[in-house]
């Protein structure tokens, strides 16, 4: 359904080390903190491209929303479950890998989608409020048709 091409892929790896690069080059960020309840809205590039909303939750995992569009082809909602661990690296506060299971529902040229969904990636917290991230997302579609694709992206969210 949303499969990606060669270029896509290209241009994902190459702004994930561009992402990686910058948080492993950058001087420690005062301990940026979210507290539980914070929601983070941003946006997304990627396969597909759209606006995020994350549900933040220190002590259990934070819910992480996906809206992507195109008016004239497809409408796009995921939704996952997400667990965070901290990385510890020198020099570099708020640093994180994540994972976890979801699943989205679709619509693409008057034909519904359905599928379970998996996800992983890291975020970097830059300060409080702003968040750095980039995903990979697996996805199984069962509904119309039973086949699996890749999606992921990378991405800014806001902390309110």
């Amino acid at each position: 359904m949303y499969s990606t091409c060669c270029s896509l892929r290209r241009l994902l790896y190459t702004l994930s080390v561009a992402l990686l690069l910058t948080v492993s080059l950058s001087a420690g960020s005062a301990d940026a903190q979210r507290a539980s309840g914070n929601v983070g809205l941003g946006g997304q590039i990627g396969s597909p491209s759209g606006v995020t909303l994350k549900f933040y939750n220190a002590g259990g995992p934070s819910y992480d929303f996906l809206g992507a569009w195109d008016l004239n082809e497809f409408f796009f909602l995921n939704a996952h479950a997400q667990f965070s661990q901290p990385i510890r690296a020198n020099n570099v506060s708020g640093l994180e890998w994540f994972f976890g299971p979801g699943a989205f529902i679709g619509v693409e040229d008057d034909e519904a989608a359905l599928g379970i969904s998996g996800r992983i990636g890291i975020n970097w917290m830059a300060n409080e409020y702003i968040e750095f991230f980039g995903q990979l997302t697996p996805r199984l579609n069962l509904a119309p048709d039973t086949d699996g694709d890749f999606g992921g992206g990378l991405g800014l969210r806001y902390y309110f």
